[in-house]
């Protein structure tokens, strides 16, 4: 799914800088074009939308898988024997919409996300440039720089996702007719569990998101530099 993500934030990136570049001259366009943290910021949000459109049906069965796993533990029966017999089952009695069921909590988690993880990847690079006066537009950062601010850009994505998170997996795993959308989420889980149930599971998940993305970005990092010939 980072392939996907990292390919569609690219396409957005091309799609702002040829709004921005719109009127200008063939000689304008020629020169550096830099984006601003707005249009990376828009950039980051179109990323979540080819992403989601893909990675929905498999959220919905890797929560359903999951509770599964935890009933079976407790003796409980299992309804599927794996992932291809969850997505059958699923099609079967539900069609295409019970698969895709939680995509609208899946886009409001993941663009919030989107936007605090390519803006702040983006923003912390540039702000270690200035400190360590290297040109934005012709130098390197360090490895270690890559990885801090790779780090940092996951944190933000999950500090802000967490929520909606919790939300969408609430609703997708719910037996059919319980809630009525995300909204009814929220309201049952504000009035069982408070605020503080919007937030569980953030410890762990800021904990395994900043190596897991610092070692995606220098990933792609190096990446971008050994394959730009083919760009």
């Amino acid at each position: 799914m980072f392939a996907v993500s990292f390919w569609s934030y690219d396409m957005g990136q091309r799609m702002v800088k040829a709004y921005g570049q719109n009127g200008m001259t063939e000689e304008e366009k020629a020169a550096p074009y830099t984006l601003s943290m707005g249009e990376i910021c828009v950039a980051g949000a179109f990323s979540a939308i080819p992403t989601t459109a893909i990675m929905a049906p498999s959220e919905r069965i890797k929560c359903l898988l999951q509770v599964q796993a935890n009933e079976v533990e407790k003796g409980g029966k299992a309804r599927y024997s794996g992932m291809f017999d969850c997505a059958k089952t699923l099609l079967k009695e539900g069609g295409l919409a019970s698969l895709y069921k939680g995509t609208g909590a899946t886009l409001l988690r993941d663009i919030p996300g989107t936007v605090a993880y390519f803006g702040t990847y983006e923003l912390t690079k540039r702000e270690l440039m200035k400190i360590q006066g290297i040109d934005p537009n012709n130098g390197q950062l360090s490895l270690s720089a890559v990885l801090f601010a790779g780090g940092f850009a996951g944190m933000a994505c999950w500090g802000i996702g967490i929520p909606a998170d919790v939300l969408k997996s609430r609703l997708q795993t719910a037996p059919e007719g319980k809630y009525s959308g995300i909204y009814d989420v929220y309201k049952a889980l504000i009035k069982e569990e408070g605020y503080a149930g919007l937030f569980k599971g953030m410890r762990p998940a800021l904990i395994r998101a900043f190596p897991a993305n610092a070692a995606c970005f220098l990933g792609v990092e190096v990446a971008k530099k050994v394959l730009g010939f083919m760009d």
